[in-house]
């Protein structure tokens, strides 16, 4: 069994933070120790997309799975797993409600249910050798476009894939690719948009931290496709690990031959070059990013013309993001009819998200386009935590819109979303539960676009915040019934009137609560309470009858409003209550409310 181990230690930036390296340092070490042999390879990958109870570590050729793994537990593994065969059971990942523990990382319906195509390599391979990713298939892909196809052919293929870009709009990646391709210039340029800035999504950054080769191949073959020598990578500097190994990468790439002049010997010149944005949301747009790029302020242009006719420095420019790259390398391995049978009929291939919220599993997860919303939640994510029930999900983070319990069964592709007035976007979806406030919720996305537009155009500068005023009085109880009419009406001029993407998608996440969860603003406006007890100004705390009098609440309570003898049910002085919620954090019996129904237990 030792001569064909393998010790994959999860380098995500997240498991990185929580000692992943030091992990791998002292598994090496401890291997030496014991005399296990030279034979036990040990590694950093990218993120295995179960990102809870991390870091991970998973042992081939079992596949077995351990999760929270601390440096105080690599002395037992080595001892027991790697040197007796014995898995340590204490460590192994454990299922979230009924605590089984899985042996197996195939028999995790998280993983089980996934189809990786954009994620084929992440947690697989070591992203820090180019060698490991050849060993994967890594520029064949490359190869044969070079050796044996035209750039007509090579659009062709892409055209017959039906690939839509994954960064939100679902444009069609052959499309885009032709209009370039037919524009005539003297010099054009490729650009990989790395400026991944939704609330909750990571999608993007793990593919560069886990395999940064695919999206080089991939924007390789595009610049062979389109006639362009020279490509960008446009990310944000909040991702240093992401741009270490993009670095790292780039010039393994260039010392084997596959940047540079006459890649194959095809007589065909490529080279990629980084560059970091600030963090500004708006230059996920891609005018705005070109302008970045050429040293301007990130501002989007007007369109047409579009950036395949008139982009970067005023040349054909094609701009697509990181996981619709990913997906290419394979696309021109397995064939454009291959890719197309994944999929529903207008949405080829598969979608990666980020989980996130109220959900047992959180991560990455790459599923078919068609995979239904209960499928993702239940069944991969693991359900809601702590027997609460599903309220909505958020898509498309601020620029998308809330799917309601009713459309648990929809099958979520592009189009799908679209009509239940939400949005693919990059990726994100964030989980929400019976203790989210649907009110607060559109206030929290509408105060990062307000804070993130670029103040170009008046709609998205004066309109979004004068409808995060009205939805702050709400908020704090002042708000009447013309002020939904006007929420509504407001929202549909911003996108009606918006320049670019950001303002036209602003207010999506308010029309979409007022749409599917009216009543909770009527609440908010006519009964000046709000339901699920998270607007300070409408809530109150209350003690239940299962207090169990062990003090904690009036311990924490920073202002001393709660009183109570020890094992004897507390009470809580309303007037002295600042409604910070330090109480109900502490209670070890959920025995504090904010529920407008338990109010009468006052």
């Amino acid at each position: 069994m030792l001569d064909r181990m393998h010790i994959l230690i999860c380098g995500g930036a997240e498991c990185k933070e929580s000692n992943s390296v030091e992990l791998r340092d002292l598994f090496k070490s401890e291997i030496e120790r014991l005399n296990l042999g030279d034979d036990i390879q040990t590694a950093l990958t990218g993120c295995f997309g179960l990102c809870a109870l991390g870091p991970h570590v998973l042992i081939y050729p079992e596949e077995t799975l351990y999760s929270g793994v601390k440096l105080e537990d690599v002395r037992e593994i080595v001892e027991q797993h790697i040197a007796k065969g014995k898995p340590v059971d204490r460590l192994l990942f454990k299922g979230e409600f009924d605590r089984k523990k899985f042996r197996n990382r195939s028999e995790l319906t998280f993983f089980a249910k996934q189809t990786r195509i954009a994620l084929r390599n992440c947690g697989v391979i070591n992203p820090l050798d180019v060698n490991e990713y050849i060993a994967r298939h890594g520029y064949e892909a490359l190869g044969k476009v070079l050796t044996t196809m035209t750039p007509e052919e090579t659009v062709q293929v892409m055209l017959d894939s039906g690939l839509r870009g994954r960064g939100g709009g679902g444009f069609p990646t052959g499309r885009k690719w032709q209009f370039c391709a037919n524009s005539v210039s003297d010099k054009k340029y490729v650009i990989c948009n790395a400026d991944e800035g939704d609330p909750g999504a990571f999608m993007d950054r793990a593919v560069l931290e886990g395999d940064p080769h695919s999206v080089l191949e991939a924007m390789t073959i595009n610049g062979y496709a389109i006639g362009a020598d020279t490509g960008y990578i446009y990310i944000r500097a909040e991702y240093p690990l992401a741009v270490q190994r993009l670095e790292l990468a780039i010039g393994e790439a260039r010392e084997l031959g596959m940047l540079g002049k006459n890649i194959f010997d095809s007589g065909f010149d490529f080279n990629i070059e980084l560059r970091l944005g600030a963090g500004a949301f708006v230059c996920g747009e891609e005018t705005a990013l070109i302008a970045s790029i050429e040293g301007e302020r990130g501002m989007p242009r007007n369109k047409p013309p579009y950036p395949a006719v008139k982009g970067l420095f005023g040349k054909p420019t094609n701009v697509n993001n990181v996981e619709t790259y990913a997906n290419i390398p394979v696309v021109y391995l397995k064939g454009a009819d291959w890719f197309k049978s994944i999929g529903t009929e207008k949405s080829s291939g598969t979608k990666v998200f980020a989980l996130g919220g109220k959900i047992a599993n959180t991560g990455l997860l790459e599923v078919p386009m068609g995979t239904t919303l209960r499928e993702v939640i239940y069944e991969i994510g693991g359900g809601i935590p702590n027997k609460r029930e599903f309220k909505a999900a958020q898509t498309g983070g601020p620029s998308g819109g809330c799917i309601t319990a009713e459309s648990l069964d929809t099958p979520i592709d592009f189009d799908n979303l679209i009509a239940l007035g939400s949005m693919m976007g990059s990726g994100g979806m964030i989980v929400m539960d019976e203790d989210n406030c649907m009110v607060d919720v559109a206030r929290f996305y509408l105060e990062f676009t307000v804070e993130e537009s670029c103040g170009k155009c008046t709609p998205c500068r004066e309109g979004t915040k004068r409808m995060l005023d009205i939805l702050n009085r709400i908020c704090e109880g002042e708000g009447t019934m013309e002020d939904l009419d006007v929420l509504e009406s407001l929202g549909k001029m911003i996108k009606d009137s918006s320049l670019c993407g950001l303002g036209q998608t602003a207010p999506n996440p308010v029309l979409s609560t007022l749409k599917h969860f009216r009543k909770e603003y009527e609440a908010h406006v006519i009964d000046k309470v709000c339901p699920a007890g998270v607007c300070s100004n409408l809530t109150k705390y209350v003690v239940l009858d299962n207090c169990i009098g062990c003090t904690k609440c009036a311990r924490n309570c920073p202002v001393g409003a709660i009183e109570g003898k020890v094992k004897e049910k507390h009470f809580i002085d309303l007037d002295l209550c600042i409604r910070c919620g330090a109480c109900k954090t502490a209670c070890p019996v959920n025995a504090i409310s904010t529920k407008p129904e338990s109010w009468g237990a006052m």
